[in-house]
C-alpha cells in the first residue's frame, strides 16, 4: 500500500490507523501548496481532488475520503479492533463519530486557515468548533476513547484535527477530558511512530 499525505494534515489520521494496524505501507509525501510530489509529479495527476489522504492499494487501485480510508485499514486488519464488525451496533457508533468528526469538526477548522477571512468572522467559526467540542468532551467524560475503552479509528481522526487548534487559535484548554485524551493519544507507540515520520515529534 501507499498513503499520499502532507504532514500534519487530515491523512495523519490515516497514518496512525495504519502504524496501529501494523499493515506495511510506503510514505509519498505531497506538497499541498504547490500540489507536486518529491519528484516534482504533478498530484492531480493522480488524483483530480488533489487532496490527502490517498490510499494506493496493492493492486493499484486508489480510494480517497478519510473516514472511508480508515475504515479500510481496519477491515483488512480486523485482528487490530480498530473499528467493530461490520453490520454491529458498534460499527455504525463509530461510523457516526467518523461523520460528525468530518462533518462538524474537521469542516469546521477550514474557513480558520483562510488568512482572508476576518477576525470577526473568525470568531464565530471557533465559537462554533468549541460547541462542537462540548460534545465531544462530555462523551470523554469516564471514558479513554469514544467507543469507550476500546480506542478505534474515530480517536485517530479526532486527535489528528484538535491538534490544529493550538496554532489556529482555537482554545480547548477549558476541556479537560479532551486534553486528557490528547495525552493519552500522544502516548500511544503508533502515534508517536505516525508523528515522527512526518516530522512532527523528535
Amino acid at each position: 500500500m501507499k498513503l499520499y499525505f502532507s504532514p500534519g494534515a487530515c491523512s495523519l489520521a490515516s497514518h496512525i490507523a495504519l502504524c496501529e494496524a501494523g499493515t506495511k505501507f510506503e510514505l509519498v509525501k505531497t506538497a499541498l501548496q504547490t500540489h507536486t510530489l518529491a519528484d516534482g509529479t504533478d498530484y492531480y495527476q493522480i488524483t483530480a481532488k488533489g487532496q490527502v489522504p490517498l490510499l494506493e492499494l496493492d493492486d493499484g487501485s486508489r480510494l480517497s475520503e478519510g473516514p472511508v480510508i480508515l475504515q479500510y485499514i481496519a477491515d483488512h486488519a480486523p485482528a487490530s479492533g480498530l473499528a467493530p464488525a461490520a453490520g454491529t451496533t458498534e460499527r455504525y457508533r463509530v461510523m457516526e463519530w467518523l461523520n460528525f468528526i468530518t462533518s462538524e469538526i474537521h469542516k469546521g477548522y477550514s474557513p480558520l486557515f483562510n488568512p482572508k477571512m476576518p477576525a470577526e468572522a473568525k470568531e464565530i467559526f471557533v465559537a462554533r468548533l468549541q460547541d462542537k467540542y462540548k460534545l465531544v468532551d462530555a462523551r470523554l467524560e469516564g471514558n479513554d476513547y469514544l467507543m469507550g475503552k476500546q480506542f478505534s479509528v474515530a480517536d485517530a481522526y479526532l486527535f489528528t484535527v484538535t491538534n490544529w487548534a493550538p496554532g489556529i487559535g482555537v482554545d480547548l484548554t477549558g476541556f479537560k477530558n479532551l486534553q486528557a485524551f490528547n495525552a493519552r493519544m500522544k502516548a500511544r507507540p503508533a502515534v508517536q511512530d505516525a508523528l515522527k515520520s512526518e516530522g512532527l515529534m523528535k
